[in-house]
């Protein structure tokens, strides 16, 4: 178990990369190891710092400086984990760049997290190396540390889940591993993101006159985290609905999720297999029947709140479930799985 790893950071200037540029320089297992923060190849003209990208990070002392992406910098400065909060394209390139070099690699793209490629086509990924890119494929890990901690561990390659997908699968995978749900009539999950879950680059949807006093729905049938519902939940396409939507917020997402049980039960039976499946998961707090969770009270935390209602028939059951999209939906399970791989507290620097 290490005292302390050496850590880089690409693409620093996103949300979600402001995020975990603040979490890396407050871990307590990183006070005497500043992690490398790198910008884009070549880019070496006046010298860049973090607080010219993030203001908010700014201290009494001096700001880390933001250097040009470079692998030979990487080994030289002997870097071991390599965060990639870049887009889906550049991460596919990289990472097998990484690993080459024996970096491990924690990647907040999508481009390693679908294992089908039927699913990773809504990515439009291209591959220099087939073969080699299948590979790595194979052994890329999926970051839920709820689901795959053990494999977490030894893992060169962590695939951070999607923000969305985080929160419906923490919700569903404790009621489906019990082999209580009816999938017949499918599955119904409605979900609402704040606009930082859109990413930096403004668009005509996330522009002020768009977004505010508004509530809209968006790719109905085609979500890019919907193929992570499907895998990581062993479900076919018919037996589930995502539908996302945009709230005029800057962070939060809440979902609400609908499902019929095969046979009616109690509200105790409900909430004591949620509480056995996260009995050892610090950041994941389940409530009760009627205690629904609130974006308010997740908000800037690393938590996920899980909470559910069943009618007084028993069968019809919704799960509510809220996180943090910039933090237990990006930069925060980053740094989760990043304890894993050390060895260290899971929850370390995130409480």
């Amino acid at each position: 178990m290490p005292s302390t790893v050496r850590t880089a950071v690409a693409g620093v200037s996103g949300y979600a990369g402001g995020e975990l540029a603040r979490l890396l320089l407050h871990h307590p297992k990183l006070a005497d190891t500043t992690p490398t923060f790198l910008g884009r190849p070549g880019e070496d003209a006046a010298k860049l710092y973090l607080t010219d990208l993030q203001p908010q990070l700014a201290t009494s002392g001096p700001s880390p400086e933001v250097v040009p992406f470079s692998w030979d910098r990487l080994v030289d400065e002997g870097v071991e984990v390599l965060f990639l909060a870049t887009p889906h394209e550049q991460s596919r390139e990289w990472v097998p760049e990484a690993i080459a070099r024996n970096i491990r690699v924690i990647d907040l793209s999508g481009a390693w997290r679908l294992n089908d490629d039927a699913n990773r086509a809504v990515y439009k990924l291209t591959d220099a190396n087939p073969d080699l890119a299948r590979n790595l494929q194979a052994e890329a890990v999926y970051g839920c540390p709820e689901l795959h901690r053990k494999d977490l561990r030894d893992a060169r390659i962590v695939a951070n889940p999607g923000c969305y997908a985080t929160s419906i699968i923490l919700a569903l995978a404790p009621l489906l591993e019990a082999g209580i749900v009816d999938l017949s009539p499918g599955i119904i999950c409605d979900a609402k993101s704040g606009i930082s879950g859109a990413g930096k680059a403004a668009t005509a949807k996330t522009h002020f006159m768009y977004a505010a006093d508004n509530l809209s729905a968006y790719n109905v049938f085609g979500h890019r985290h919907t193929g992570e519902l499907l895998e990581q939940l062993h479900l076919d396409a018919s037996d589930i609905q995502f539908t996302p939507h945009l709230l005029p917020i800057p962070r939060g997402i809440l979902s609400t999720i609908y499902v019929r049980l095969i046979e009616s039960m109690h509200p105790e039976k409900i909430e004591s297999i949620f509480r056995a499946c996260y009995a050892t998961s610090p950041l994941v707090r389940v409530r009760g029947n009627g205690n629904l969770p609130q974006i308010q009270y997740i908000v800037r935390t690393n938590y996920c709140d899980i909470g559910f209602e069943l009618e007084p028939g028993g069968k019809r059951l919704v799960i509510v479930s809220c996180l943090d999209n910039l933090l237990k939906g990006a930069a925060g399970q980053a740094v989760q799985n990043l304890n894993l791989m050390c060895g260290w507290n899971e929850a370390e620097g995130l409480l």
